[in-house]
């Protein structure tokens, strides 16, 4: 049995999950989908006030307490959030997967590499009047993130996205070879993903090797338009890992 500890992406909280969790749970292992601060329900705090330390420091916590090593899942932005947890906690996590996430080098940052790697995501992207946090452009983000997943549920999902604090993103990430480095890594491509697209994606897995590497045929939004098969390929994951 696998514990997975799934984290959600940009502008979504863990509701994301929804369709995978009772998957996973069903197939004999457990998974727990929390909302990281500032995002989703977990408003205690305000964007303002996020940072990626505390967003690695958030998820770090959770997988400490849990009752053995989890596998870490990161989507899209979520994927530099395990890669800081996993740097904090290495002893409490089993494998990182990836799935079509930014997978970055040390000293890396969100934006940097995103004007870099995806220069078409940028224009999309609006700044708060106050600086603290982003939006996607409500008029193309059917396109970019759920261009294969059903008009309702893209409807429901885009009525539930949140400003994403814009800090995490601009903060280079830190990672070393004798922690980050010591933990299995899987990534989980989408091969017509209009957020961050197959070539990018291979493009990261070329400076951070991943094994196993899983590809579905899915938007940018998998746990949305292709549940069974994300879960099914989360399984496999785990089994080769032997969990």
């Amino acid at each position: 049995m696998a514990n997975f500890l799934l984290v959600h992406g940009g502008f979504h909280g863990g509701w994301c999950w929804d369709a995978v969790v009772p998957l996973l749970e069903k197939a004999g292992h457990t998974a727990l989908a929390p909302d990281l601060p500032a995002m989703g329900s977990n408003t205690a705090i305000s964007p303002a006030e996020v940072t990626l330390a505390l967003w690695g420091d958030a998820i770090a916590q959770i997988a400490i307490a849990a009752p053995e090593p989890v596998i870490l899942v990161g989507h899209s932005r979520g994927g530099i959030v395990i890669s800081e947890a996993a740097e904090r906690a290495p002893e409490a996590v089993a494998g990182l997967v990836y799935c079509s996430a930014m997978l970055l080098e040390d000293g890396d940052s969100l934006m940097v590499a995103s004007s870099r790697l995806m220069p078409h995501f940028s224009p999309r992207v609006i700044v708060s009047e106050d600086g603290a946090s982003i939006n996607i452009d409500t008029g193309v983000v059917q396109e970019i993130f759920y261009n294969r997943t059903g008009q309702d549920v893209a409807r429901r999902a885009i009525a539930r996205l949140t400003p994403e604090p814009i800090r995490p993103n601009t903060t280079p990430i830190h990672i070393t070879a004798e922690r980050f480095g010591s933990i299995p890594r899987s990534f989980i491509e989408c091969s017509d993903d209009n957020a961050i697209p197959l070539t990018v994606q291979r493009a990261m897995q070329a400076a951070l090797l991943c094994n196993p590497v899983m590809l579905l045929e899915s938007d940018h939004s998998p746990f949305f338009s292709a549940p069974e098969a994300l879960t099914e390929a989360l399984v496999r994951i785990a089994n080769i890992w032997g969990r």
